[in-house]
This record gives structure tokens, C-alpha cells and sequence, in this order.
């Protein structure tokens, strides 16, 4: 009989977990109600997924070329992951593909694993990106500060920039690890052997797209500075790095790029893919929102959608993909009403992958380059950047030291130094809020009929102090300290209302003043517990003593009274119902 209880509790609770499972499943996959609006704005939607894809195209064969994979897993990547990523994510504006962010994470794998490792590593954050839908992570991505957000931007924009300089001088890069030092060894190369070819090819690529996005926002310059430039090269017969032999169509899904036996080294790199992909396309998808009148995004579900994308991608030599600020915003500028735009620019795209490929291959690396310098240099926003800088130094020291670890190290190390360094000066910020300080012994409380001699009096034997604000470990120290130093009085009366929050180090620090001043013969009183606090405070013993003699009041009035009856006082009850 025991046996069979103990099945059926097993087999109710799996039950239960499949109920919660299916429930979890269903509310990140696609629902009839968001697919319904596919079909409200026809006409917009295709004009708009037209205009991505004419913005899209340089820049899918741009950061597939930047990220070592190719050109053509540029384009397979704003392709297949452009078009899962829109039907099955979050935000009806969204669009994805290959972006510079993930180019910086993924040059490393290319160099030490290969494509193939980048294939694998990709698959891999698909894999995660849909544990983290799953499991509700879309929320979290809320929390990470403002100035680390601008500090990797402005970082990643400085790699980006710094990457594109062997192509936009012609030469060779250097397969330096640090970007720093590549672009440095390129222009060491350049002043050796000038290509002013390539430098006039990419300076004349950037400086179109600058001028004309300021001059007229809404032409796609990039595509048509990269038509100019791979004319030039072809009638004047330049002899400049081209694209090269670009396949028609897209590979066969396969899964033999798997590097079973490179996986535990691959993990970390996968880790870093998917958060970078998550925090990417939910501040894009956030971005449109701002831009929308009434859109408003699923982060569950945009994070199920990247993860389908990345898992599926990488069978057809596609790259890591994530949601695309600069392709999102030209999508609802174009006047995008719902997800079939960023489905029709994939479907544009597709078109160019198995009908254009031979005219593709001919445009030149240099002009690549000028599109990505451009575009890094447009990630900048200078108007943001200088507010941050001016709101406080903390706030400039975050943005800085992201900034600065994204050149030196990587994106992953660069959001941890910044998260770290912004949790540290929150801390203290909030430490400095708490303070300890002695009031009247009547304040705040109803009037009593005390004549002034008495309130004198009963102020000479007895004082009170008001903690405001968090008692944690990051400051409890600082003034609890002070308290324990009081002296010349017979009762100490501790009013407590006023607390926010109290942690174990907190409680335990409190608990050291209130015993150093009853060895002194000191009379201690705590009023105004909240019940939270309660909790924290009891469960570590602190108020035991006190408790144990009827010391711990609901409300000050009660602890006067009764540090006037134990001193022996001969003053009127004081009354009132305040904390």
C-alpha cells in the first residue's frame, strides 16, 4: 500500500510539473491574437520590410565579413534567424539579424576555433536563450544601469570602428588578439605600403552615409554608397579586396560543424553569445516600444524568439544573431504596423541570396568597412553619453571603466566590471541615506501636559534616537557605532518606524550597541518594530533580552511611560499613538 501511495504522489506531482511546463511553453510561443496582426497594415508592412532590407543588406554582408565567418553567413543569418526571430518573438517591430555587438564576441571564436566553433557556439546560445524564456529571465534585463548600457555601446562601437581598419587601408590584418593593437599594426603596415585605394574607398562610403543620414534620413545611402563604390572599382580597375565567390542560395541544413569534444571550452563563449543576444535585442525591442504609440513587447517571448533564431541559424551556416537597433528603428520609421515587415525583409534578402549572389561578390572589403566605421559611429549617442557624464561622477566612471574594459578585454568582462562598479556606488549611496538621529523625546507625538521643568527633567535621564532609512551591512556600522558611544543618560529609547530594511549584519551590529550600553547600566528601549523586522531580528536573537523584559513597544508613548515608572520618575503619563 505504501508503494502505491508513494507512485501516486510521483505521478501527480510529474503531472503537476507538466501542467506548469505547458503552461510555461505556451505563454512564450506565439499567440493567434499577436499573428492576428499580421494583417491590419499590408501595404505598410511591405513598403517597411522593403526599406530594411535595402538598410539590411551591407550590413549582414558587412558584420558576416567582420566576424570572420563570411559574407555569406552574414547574409544566411539575417535570412533564417531575420524571419524565425520575427514570427516567433516578442515585439511586432523587431528586427534581427547580424549586428557589430555580436561581431566583437564572435572574432575571438573564429581565431581560436574556427567557423565552425562560431557555428557551434551559436547553436549553443540558442540552447540557453530558450532556457532563459522559459524559465521568466526576460525581466531581469530591466535592471542593468543605464551608464553600463552606454558604456558597452560606446565601447562596442569603438571595436567596431577599430576592427574595420586592415580593410579600410588595405591590408592584411594582423590576427592580434586586442583590437587596439591590430588597427595599430595596420597602420604601421599602411605607412610601409600605402593602398590609398582602399583608404579613399572607405573614407568616401563613411562620409556619404554620414552626410546623407543628417541631409536625408530616410534614403538608404549605405546600399547605394556600396553600388558607387563597386562601380568605381570596376570600371576604373582598382585592384582592391573584393567579397569574392559568393555561393547562390543557402547551404543544405546540416549538423556536421558540431564540435562535440570542444564544448566545455565553448561554454563560456556560448554564455556570453546569449547574454549579449538577450541584452541586445531586449533594449532594441525596448527602443521600439519608445518609438510606437501603443506597441508594447513579450520579454519571454523575445527571448524564446532569439533563441529559436540562434538554434536554428547555425544549420545553415548562419551566424549568432540578435534583435538590431539601428534595422528595428528604420522598420518602424518606415511605418511598420507589425511582425510581416521584419518577415518580408528576411524574405528580400532570401531573394538577394539566390538571385544576386554573382553581383555581390564584387563589391569591395573597403567599402564594407566604410558602412561599419559609419554605422559605429552613428551607435554614438553624444547627447546621451554627455548627460551621463555630467549626472554625477559615479555615473562617468561606470560609463568610462565599461567603455574601457570592452577595448581591453571583452563585452561579458566589461557588463560585469560595470554592474559591479554601479552595484558598489548604489551601496554606498544607500548607506548614506541611513542615518541616527536624536530627537525631542516628545516628537512627533500627540501634545502632553508637561510643564517645561519636567520635560527638562525627564530629558536629562532619558534620550531618544530615530534610525531612518536601510540598517544593512554596507552602513550599519557607521552610525550604530555612534550609538553605542552614548553617555550621561540612564535610558536610551530606539525608534524603529522609520527603518526601510535591516539585513542579518544590520541586526546582528544593532544587537552589539544595544548590549554595550546595557553593560553600562543603560536602560534600552525599542519602539516601532515593524513586522518584518521583527523576523530579522528575533531569528538572530537581538531583542531577546528585551522581549524576555517587556521592553520591545508598539509605539514610543508606552516606552516613555515605561522608562519614567522604572527610573522612579514622578511626571505624567505621556500619551498619543505616535512611532
Amino acid at each position: 500500500m505504501s508503494g502505491a501511495s508513494t507512485d501516486l504522489r510521483g505521478s501527480s506531482a510529474f503531472a503537476a510539473f507538466a501542467r506548469r511546463a505547458g503552461a510555461r511553453l505556451r505563454a512564450v510561443l506565439p499567440d493567434r491574437a499577436g499573428l492576428a496582426t499580421m494583417g491590419r497594415s499590408p501595404r505598410k508592412d511591405l513598403l517597411a520590410g522593403l526599406t530594411v532590407a535595402i538598410v539590411a543588406l551591407p550590413l549582414a554582408l558587412g558584420f558576416g565579413v567582420a566576424s570572420g565567418a563570411g559574407a555569406e553567413a552574414g547574409l544566411a543569418t539575417a535570412v533564417v534567424a531575420g524571419a524565425l526571430a520575427a514570427f516567433f518573438g516578442g515585439s511586432n517591430l523587431q528586427v534581427s539579424g547580424p549586428t557589430g555587438a555580436m561581431t566583437v564576441v564572435l572574432v575571438p571564436i573564429v581565431h581560436r576555433f574556427g567557423t565552425e566553433g562560431v557555428l557551434t557556439v551559436g547553436l549553443m546560445a540558442g540552447v540557453l536563450l530558450v532556457a532563459a524564456a522559459l524559465g521568466g529571465a526576460g525581466r531581469f534585463m530591466a535592471y542593468v544601469p543605464a551608464p553600463v548600457v552606454e558604456g558597452f555601446t560606446l565601447g562596442i562601437a569603438a571595436v567596431i570602428g577599430l576592427q574595420q581598419v586592415p580593410a579600410a587601408l588595405g591590408v592584411k590584418a594582423s590576427g592580434a588578439q586586442n583590437v587596439v593593437v591590430t588597427a595599430w599594426d595596420a597602420v604601421k603596415d599602411f605607412a610601409h605600403a600605402p593602398h590609398p585605394a582602399s583608404l579613399a574607398l572607405a573614407g568616401g562610403v563613411a562620409l556619404v552615409m554620414l552626410a546623407g543620414a543628417r541631409l536625408r534620413p530616410g534614403i538608404p545611402f549605405s546600399l547605394l554608397a556600396v553600388v558607387a563604390a563597386t562601380l568605381v572599382t570596376s570600371l576604373a580597375g582598382l585592384h582592391v579586396a573584393t567579397i569574392g565567390h559568393l555561393p547562390a542560395g543557402l547551404p543544405a541544413p546540416s549538423l556536421g560543424f558540431l564540435h562535440v569534444g570542444d564544448v566545455p571550452q565553448l561554454a563560456t563563449a556560448a554564455l556570453a553569445v546569449a547574454a549579449l543576444a538577450a541584452l541586445e535585442s531586449l533594449m532594441s525591442a525596448t527602443a521600439a516600444d519608445a518609438m510606437s504609440v501603443s506597441e508594447r513587447h513579450d520579454s519571454d517571448r523575445e527571448l524564446f524568439g532569439q533563441g529559436i533564431a540562434n538554434l536554428v541559424a547555425p544549420l545553415f551556416g548562419g551566424v549568432a544573431a540578435t534583435g538590431a537597433i539601428a534595422r528595428t528603428a528604420v522598420n518602424v520609421r518606415s511605418g511598420a504596423a507589425s511582425r510581416l515587415a521584419a518577415l518580408v525583409h528576411a524574405a528580400v534578402l532570401a531573394v538577394v541570396v539566390f538571385a544576386a549572389a554573382p553581383l555581390v561578390s564584387g563589391i569591395p572589403l573597403a567599402a564594407l568597412a566604410g558602412v561599419l566605421i559609419a554605422t559605429a559611429i552613428r551607435m554614438v549617442e553624444v547627447a546621451s553619453v554627455r548627460a551621463l557624464a555630467r549626472s554625477g561622477r559615479g555615473e562617468a566612471a561606470v560609463l568610462a571603466l565599461t567603455a574601457a574594459a570592452t577595448l581591453a578585454f571583452d563585452l561579458v568582462t566589461a557588463v560585469i566590471v560595470g554592474l559591479l562598479v554601479a552595484g558598489a556606488l548604489a551601496l554606498r549611496q544607500v548607506a548614506r541615506s541611513a542615518a541616527l538621529t536624536r530627537v525631542a523625546l516628545h516628537e512627533g507625538l500627540a501634545p502632553a501636559d508637561h510643564h517645561g521643568e519636567e520635560q527638562a527633567l525627564l530629558a536629562d535621564h532619558i534620550v531618544a534616537y530615530r534610525i531612518d532609512g536601510p540598517v544593512f551591512f554596507a552602513g550599519a556600522h557607521r552610525f550604530l557605532l555612534e550609538l553605542a558611544e552614548t553617555s550621561d543618560v540612564k535610558a536610551v529609547i530606539l525608534r524603529l518606524s522609520r527603518v526601510s530594511a535591516i539585513d542579518a549584519t544590520g541586526a546582528l551590529v544593532l544587537g552589539d550597541a544595544i548590549a554595550k550600553l546595557e553593560r553600562r547600566g543603560i536602560l534600552v528601549l525599542v519602539s516601532g518594530v515593524r513586522e518584518e523586522h521583527l523576523k530579522t531580528l528575533d531569528a538572530l536573537g537581538v531583542l531577546d533580552t528585551l522581549h524576555a523584559e517587556q521592553r520591545v513597544f508598539e509605539a514610543t508613548p508606552q516606552a516613555i511611560a515605561y522608562a519614567r515608572s522604572h527610573l522612579g520618575g514622578e511626571l505624567p503619563a505621556a500619551t498619543g499613538k505616535g512611532r
